[in-house]
């Protein structure tokens, strides 16, 4: 039965996959994104506003009468050491990257609650699970992201609505060109660690999409991010001391040793 699906930041990357992974499987698919995205989007959003997202849910019920999935995809990479990253970089990943899923699950839960009916998808991160240093404001948001899909997920079971969060580890995204951070070293580091993953937007969506469909709370939808959360949760002390050797290796090549 096909499904009545909204994607924000679907101009590129990930959002695009699963734009194109919902089509191909026959799902109706509203591809939303910021104006002037890269791709081509059915309609703008930005997630960062609350007129923007009526306007949204207006459309979705005027032309459907419903919505069956709301995927928040959109966000923004960032990163920096504690010391480096400023109140307003924490402010804007926030903003973006919590609490514009905040403002896409509040605005359809009334109708999800309405029809009895839908799926909230919100595109997280590994790094919403796994917290390297160096990545303190964005480790935050995500894990942010993970606490709320999981409590949307308990208070709107009696609704007969699920939600899933998916937490990719890194792959190559063009989100690192536009990497929210004056911390220039830990930047420096994050794109290489991006550019040099052998995972695409296209393994990630077909991961997420197999997960939705076996009612899966939490995806990680590849590898290296099922071994290092698996680590973390079988063997916390030899977990902790890997974080810190690498917090302390950071420091060495940021030349910031203690």
């Amino acid at each position: 039965m096909s499904r009545r699906v909204l994607v924000t930041g679907a101009g590129g990357g990930l959002g695009a996959a699963l734009v194109a992974g919902f089509r191909e499987r026959g799902d109706r698919v509203l591809a939303t994104d910021l104006a002037g995205a890269a791709g081509e989007v059915d309609r703008t959003l930005d997630v960062t506003s609350a007129e923007d997202w009526a306007a949204a849910r207006a459309w979705v019920e005027d032309e459907w009468g419903g919505l069956d999935v709301l995927v928040n995809n959109a966000g923004i990479a960032g990163g920096g050491r504690l010391d480096h990253t400023t109140m307003e970089e924490w402010q804007r990943l926030t903003d973006v990257n919590l609490f514009g899923v905040v403002r896409g699950t509040a605005e359809f839960t009334p109708v999800f609650k309405h029809q009895r009916s839908g799926h909230v998808v919100n595109i997280a991160s590994l790094a919403g699970l796994v917290h390297p240093a160096g990545m303190a404001a964005y480790n935050s948001v995500k894990a942010g992201v993970v606490a709320l899909t999981e409590t949307t997920g308990h208070e709107l079971a009696g609704w007969g609505v699920r939600a899933t969060v998916v937490c990719p580890s890194y792959f190559r995204t063009g989100l690192v060109d536009h990497l929210v951070g004056s911390d220039e070293a830990v930047g420096a580091i994050f794109r290489r660690l991006v550019a040099d993953s052998p995972v695409g937007p296209e393994e990630i969506a077909a991961a997420t999409l197999a997960g939705i469909d076996e009612g899966a709370d939490v995806v990680l939808p590849d590898e290296a991010g099922r071994q290092a959360y698996s680590f973390k949760l079988s063997d916390r002390p030899a977990y902790d001391a890997v974080m810190r050797r690498q917090a302390a290796n950071l420091a060495r090549l940021t030349d910031n040793s203690p």
